[in-house]
C-alpha cells in the first residue's frame, strides 16, 4: 500500500499525551513522516520545504492557523486530521472544503470526558453534594446537614434540561437513561424524527428553564447563541436550580449570572467563564453555591490518548480509501463553535 506523506503541526508541549508511542508507530507504518517534530509556524524555511509535499496534515492544540495562503502552498494536501475538538480557530474560513480537502476531528473523543464530567455534576447537584460539603465545613457536626438530608433532594424523579443536541448533549442524554430522571432538551435544529427524541423530550427554551432542576448547556457559541442565557432566562429558573456550563462562557450573560448567584437563588457548576480566567476579585471564586473549575471537563492527562487514537484510525481509513467516520462537512463547520 502506498504511504502518503504526512506532516504534523501542533505544540508538543500541549499535546505530549495525545499520541502514544504505539499511535506514532502506527502512523509511521501507514505514512511517510516528512518530519517527526511538529511544525509550529508556516513562515519558516522548513515549512516552505515540507508543506508542498504533504498529503496528510495532522494538527492539534497550538497548531498555526490554516488560511487561504497556507492552502495555496499545499497543493498535494488531501486530509486534515485534527487531534482536538473545534477547528474554528484552526481553519480560517471554508476554503478547505471548496478545495475538496477532507477534514476530520477528534471532537467525538473529546466529548466523552466532558459528558462524564457533566453526568457527575448533574448527579452531585441533585444530591446537593456541594451544599452538604459547605455545611459540613461550617459547623463540623451534622446538625445542619441532617436538616438538608430530610429535604427534597436526590435524583429520583428530578428533571434535567439539556440546551443543545450537540455530540456532548447527546452523550449526556444517553448516560442519563440509566437514572430515574426526566430529560428535556432544546435545540432548534433537532429534526422531529431524530432518535434522540426517544430518550429526551424537545421543549421550548422557556419551558426547559422553568421546569428543570438542573440545566446543562451544550450549545455551540455562534452569533445567535452568544448571551442566550441572560437575565430574563435566568429569572425563569426556579430557586435552587443548578446551571452547568461546560460549553462556552459567552453563552451566558455573566453579569446577570453573578447577580443571581450572589443572591443565593441559583447554583452553578462552571467549567468555562468570560473571561476564560475570571479576575482574581471575581465572586465566582468564593461564592458557596458555585463550583468553579479551570476548563477541566475536556480531555486531560490519560484521556488525551483517546484523541490521538481516533486520528490514527481516521488516517488509516483514508489510506485504505475508506470513508471517514468523523468527517466534518462545510455545513457542520458553519454551525460549530
Amino acid at each position: 500500500m502506498r504511504q502518503p506523506p504526512l506532516l504534523f503541526a501542533m505544540d508538543p508541549a500541549l499535546t505530549a499525551r495525545v499520541f502514544t508511542q504505539e499511535a506514532l508507530d502506527r502512523l509511521d507504518a501507514l505514512c511517510t513522516l516528512l518530519e517527526p517534530k511538529p511544525l509550529r509556524a508556516w513562515d519558516t524555511a522548513q515549512a516552505a520545504e515540507l508543506l508542498p509535499r504533504a498529503e496528510i496534515l495532522v494538527t492539534g492544540w497550538g497548531a498555526p492557523p490554516i488560511g487561504p495562503e497556507v492552502l495555496k502552498r499545499a497543493p498535494a494536501l488531501r486530509l486534515i486530521a485534527h487531534s482536538a475538538g473545534s477547528v474554528k480557530r484552526l481553519l480560517l474560513g471554508a476554503d478547505v472544503f471548496a478545495r475538496g480537502i477532507a477534514v476530520t476531528t477528534a471532537a467525538d473523543a473529546n466529548a466523552v470526558p466532558v459528558a462524564e464530567f457533566t453526568l457527575a455534576a448533574i448527579l452531585f447537584a441533585n444530591k446537593q453534594v456541594f451544599r452538604f460539603r459547605e455545611l459540613y465545613l461550617q459547623d463540623r457536626s451534622r446538625q445542619t446537614t441532617d436538616t438538608l438530608a430530610a429535604g427534597p433532594i436526590g435524583n429520583l424523579g428530578k428533571t434535567v434540561g439539556l440546551v443543545g443536541a450537540s455530540r456532548i448533549g447527546r452523550l449526556v442524554a444517553g448516560m442519563l437513561q440509566g437514572f430515574d430522571l426526566e430529560v428535556l432538551i432544546h435545540d432548534p435544529y433537532l429534526a422531529p424524527d431524530d432518535p434522540l427524541l426517544a430518550t429526551a423530550r424537545q421543549v421550548a427554551l422557556a419551558e426547559l428553564l422553568s421546569r428543570s432542576d438542573v440545566v446543562s448547556l451544550h450549545a455551540p457559541l455562534l452569533d445567535d447563541t452568544r448571551g442566550m442565557i441572560g437575565a430574563a432566562e435566568l429569572a425563569l429558573m426556579a430557586e435552587g436550580t443548578t446551571l452547568i456550563n461546560t460549553a462556552r462562557g459567552a453563552l451566558i450573560d455573566q453579569d446577570a449570572l453573578i447577580a443571581e448567584l450572589t443572591s443565593g437563588r441559583l447554583n452553578a457548576v462552571l467549567d468555562v467563564t468570560i473571561p476564560e480566567v475570571p479576575e482574581p476579585a471575581s465572586p465566582l471564586y468564593d461564592l458557596p453555591n458555585v463550583f468553579l473549575t479551570p476548563h477541566a471537563a475536556g480531555a486531560l492527562g490519560l484521556e488525551q490518548a483517546r484523541l490521538g487514537d481516533l486520528v490514527v484510525a481516521e488516517v488509516a481509513r483514508h489510506c485504505a480509501g475508506q470513508p471517514l467516520r468523523h468527517a466534518l462537512t462545510a455545513d457542520a463547520y458553519a454551525r460549530t463553535a
